[in-house]
């Protein structure tokens, strides 16, 4: 059996960990059912050209079925064309198509989370922090809560809809915000780094909360802090989206106040439970739990240092 897998950058922390764990549960999967599993890795370094290429090889290799990570989500059509004329299921993951390109041919799936799921709870963990101590966070004592949003790619779904949920939650918890600053950083460490750098150099201490798209955007608000003489618990209070190894080191050292958990490890396992089941022929709902018949819905889970150590165990 193989499986051809592209990636739209493997730089991406949380990507390279889906990655890996397909890896290992594949190998996984080969032990337990003595059928010989190859994966074919690609990256595609954030081109859609580059991309359609692995594609169009993954293809020429005869790959039994396609699990493709978009570079850029409108691009689906073209890379549904191509798999279907060869009639090559394709498991889409981590970045949505559009419905309607999903609902192209009955070969298709996606595998993910819900990003105003992710973006809800990211709000619930400063909601909390506020209910719990509002003078905390309020350090100007003006009622209102003052925050900078580092964003991912400009358009891209997880993005807006993490940025616009994670506000909402707050807003209808009765929390007054103002926001000093937002920025795209593209999903990238240094690229946030440098954006909150900028910020504090603006803003100062009135920024109160820094909301992050992902943990490595989270994780370069954090080099941008170290950077200054500010002492730790004079930091504005840092979220993420995520749960990479990093960001839970950073939980635990009490740099990062919360991320929230994207499942990597369930969507391979979806990913490799599905592509058992369809190579063989058999109901792929038979494998996983599908909504609609095409899609396989993983739940977030949010994450602090007080249920850190639970989180690892069950890991």
């Amino acid at each position: 059996m193989r499986i051809g897998v592209a990636l739209y950058a493997q730089d991406d922390t949380f990507i390279s960990t889906v990655a890996q764990n397909l890896e290992w549960l594949a190998q996984e999967a080969e032990n337990r059912t003595g059928q010989k599993i190859s994966l074919f890795i690609s990256d595609g370094r954030s081109s859609q050209t580059s991309q359609m290429d692995q594609v169009d090889r993954f293809l020429a290799r005869q790959c039994d079925v396609l699990c493709v990570n978009l570079v850029d989500r409108t691009a689906a059509a073209v890379i549904i064309d191509k798999a279907e004329a060869e009639g090559v299921p394709l498991i889409f993951f981590n970045r949505q198509p559009v419905a309607e390109d999903i609902q192209r041919w009955d070969q298709i799936y996606y595998v993910g989370a819900s990003a105003p799921e992710s973006g809800t709870l990211q709000g619930q963990l400063v909601l909390d922090a506020w209910r719990q101590d509002p003078a905390a966070l309020d350090r100007n004592g003006d009622g209102v809560l003052q925050y900078a949003m580092l964003e991912g790619e400009p358009g891209h779904q997880d993005a807006l809809l993490r940025t616009e949920y994670s506000i909402k939650t707050l807003t209808d918890g009765g929390v007054e915000v103002e926001k000093l600053a937002n920025d795209t950083a593209n999903w990238n460490r240094a690229q946030a780094a440098a954006r909150t750098g900028q910020w504090l150099e603006g803003f100062g201490a009135q920024i109160e909360v820094i909301f992050c798209n992902n943990d490595d955007m989270a994780l370069g608000a954090i080099d941008a802090l170290r950077d200054t003489r500010w002492e730790q618990a004079d930091w504005p209070l840092i979220v993420g989206v995520d749960a990479t190894a990093p960001a839970l080191e950073a939980v635990a050292s009490g740099q990062l106040y919360g991320t929230v958990l994207n499942d990597s490890r369930g969507q391979a396992q979806a990913m490799i439970d599905l592509a058992l089941a369809l190579w063989a022929g058999e109901d792929p709902a038979q494998a996983v739990e599908l909504e609609e018949g095409h899609y396989v819905w993983l739940p977030y889970h949010m994450v602090t240092r007080d249920n850190l150590e639970e989180l690892q165990e069950a890991q």
